[in-house]
């Protein structure tokens, strides 16, 4: 069990996740300290930005938690931290920007943004399927297979990772693309340039790769059962 493929990959993905989750906090704690160059607050960057892309029917809101910030393309809110809520540092300025990037998105129909809102209840029936797969598995191998032929369980598993793997690649545009958007305004309208901008930039940059590691990890998890599935049939 402690050296199979898939406890390695595992083990693996969540090394790799704590050190890129790692150095995303230290960079954020370190571009916290910076101030911006208007002293203007997160929510107040935001709001600016919004403003400047035509957007009046965007709220900004504020939401517990540390690093839990996102845009809510179904009530149309930019969710923001309290730190970068009331925060006017760098950090606080890049995430901001770079969630209304993502409102900037959903104004423009953005295709990507449009499809991973679409796979959305997909991916969340996928989990829940797994959930009761894997708990049936586990409780009651014997019982199972008596329901359920392996074969099919394999199948299954594979479609619902299928979709995982799709919409963690879907997502990696779409986390690109507002953090260009936010960081091509954040220069042109003066609030993070020069020295800051590269902080800003970079804070952006480690923020993408969380992404892409989960996107990876997704692939070499369907990779698996994939080759458990080819192998049977040999």
């Amino acid at each position: 069990m402690l050296t199979s493929p898939l406890f390695l990959i595992f083990i693996g993905f969540t090394l790799l996740s704590w050190i890129v989750s790692s150095q995303l906090k230290s960079r954020f704690k370190a571009y916290s300290k910076i101030p911006v160059n208007n002293g203007l607050t997160g929510k107040e960057i935001a709001e600016k930005m919004l403003r400047a892309n035509g957007l009046f029917n965007v709220q900004v809101i504020s939401v517990q938690g540390q690093l839990t910030d996102h845009y809510n393309p179904s009530n149309r809110t930019v969710n923001l931290s309290p730190d970068v809520y009331h925060g006017r540092s760098v950090a606080a300025a890049a995430v901001a920007a770079h969630e209304t990037g993502h409102a900037v998105q959903h104004a423009n129909s953005y295709a990507f943004l449009e499809l991973r809102s679409a796979l959305v209840p997909l991916q969340n029936v996928s989990a829940k399927i797994l959930n009761v797969i894997f708990i049936a598995m586990f409780f009651g191998a014997f019982a199972f297979r008596s329901i359920m032929p392996y074969d099919l369980a394999l199948q299954i598993i594979i479609g619902c990772y299928g979709i995982f793997t799709l919409f963690s690649f879907i997502t990696l545009p779409v986390e690109i693309d507002a953090s260009r958007r936010a960081l091509a305004w954040l220069n042109t309208s003066g609030v993070v340039m020069g020295d800051a901008h590269s902080k800003a930039k970079d804070a952006l940059r480690w923020a993408a790769y969380t992404y892409v590691v989960a996107a990876l990890s997704a692939l070499a998890t369907l990779a698996y059962y994939l080759m458990i599935f080819l192998g049977r049939r040999d």
